[in-house]
């Protein structure tokens, strides 16, 4: 009765996933994060207890300092797989501050997960909503009463998504439209605008290989697709020395070269940084991008709680 119970429940995500990847809609731009690699549930629902362990990080990622009104971004990331259940669970609080625009979201996840055989495949749907609040009294404007930008406006925008993952334990990869509806970019009383989000289709996968028995280095790589934009690739390789040190290095296409490392401080604990290195035209006006991160984790059963994705 259980093994019936397992394939009708996966069945029917597996149908609510595909209609929702099939509905034409359009979903919102969204942050950029550096250790996305180990805080996957930023860019698919189904990475939501990937693992059996509590994890929950804060990150705060400080981007083109030194620019007036850059973006800020401080993010609250929590999932768990829940024991001797095959679901996950997973939160996303965000605050992404931009100029006079501050947006605030809320994200639950939800991911059911079978046993293939090769490994566990996952498949996750998410929903919640962004509040954003933009202030345009602090602007200095050339026309007072121009009406696109005077007084104080706010706008709450519900979506969802949704997500395949797959993993192993050494290999994982990903499929993801974390967030569906194209809700307007501008929303303000006598200002008539067609503006739209533009919907995110994200690929991501990686591979660890043992070089010796204190010494492991994962190639990975994300592929992202925002309609009417032309295709970014993130390339990654990360180095683990005695699973206690990480050091990564990246590439991302026509935007930046990021160093970033993480060290476990004791068996539940770590911390992390990264720094983009800009390459585009805005490199003469900034100093790069600072991300830092502090990761608790507590494992449910036996076994490590570090996990290497």
């Amino acid at each position: 009765m259980l093994a019936f119970y397992k394939i009708i429940h996966f069945k029917l995500l597996i149908v609510v996933c595909f209609v929702l990847l099939q509905h034409a809609v359009v979903a919102q731009q969204r942050p950029i994060f550096s250790q996305y690699m180990f805080n996957g549930l930023v860019l698919n629902p189904a990475y939501a207890g990937n693992q059996p362990q509590l994890s929950i990080s804060l990150l705060h990622r400080d981007q083109w300092v030194n620019v007036d009104g850059a973006p800020k971004t401080s993010s609250l990331i929590a999932h768990s797989a829940l024991k001797d259940r095959p679901i996950g669970l997973g939160l996303l609080v965000s605050r992404d501050k931009i100029g006079v625009h501050d947006d605030y979201s809320i994200y639950g996840s939800y991911a059911y997960k079978l046993n293939i055989g090769v490994g566990t495949l996952s498949l996750g749907l998410q929903a919640g909503f962004n509040y954003m609040v933009s202030d345009f009294t602090k602007l200095s404007t050339f026309n007072p009463d121009d009406p696109l930008f005077y007084g104080s406006v706010s706008r709450f925008s519900p979506n969802f998504g949704t997500g395949a993952f797959f993993n192993n334990r050494n290999t994982y990869a990903g499929i993801s439209v974390p967030y569906l509806i194209n809700n307007k970019v501008y929303d303000k009383e006598d200002v008539i605008s067609e503006a739209r989000e533009a919907r995110y289709y994200f690929v991501t996968g990686g591979h660890v290989f043992q070089l010796s028995p204190a010494v492991k280095i994962k190639p990975s790589a994300l592929i992202r697709v925002q309609e009417g934009q032309p295709i970014g690739m993130d390339i990654n390789t990360n180095v683990f020395l005695q699973d206690v040190l990480n050091i990564g290095a990246s590439y991302r296409s026509n935007d930046s070269v990021i160093l970033l490392f993480e060290l476990l401080l004791n068996k539940n604990m770590s911390i992390g940084y990264a720094y983009d290195h800009t390459l585009s035209r805005i490199r003469q006006y900034t100093d790069g991008t600072h991300e830092f991160m502090l990761t608790y984790r507590k494992a449910l059963g036996k076994g490590p709680c570090h996990a290497y994705f």
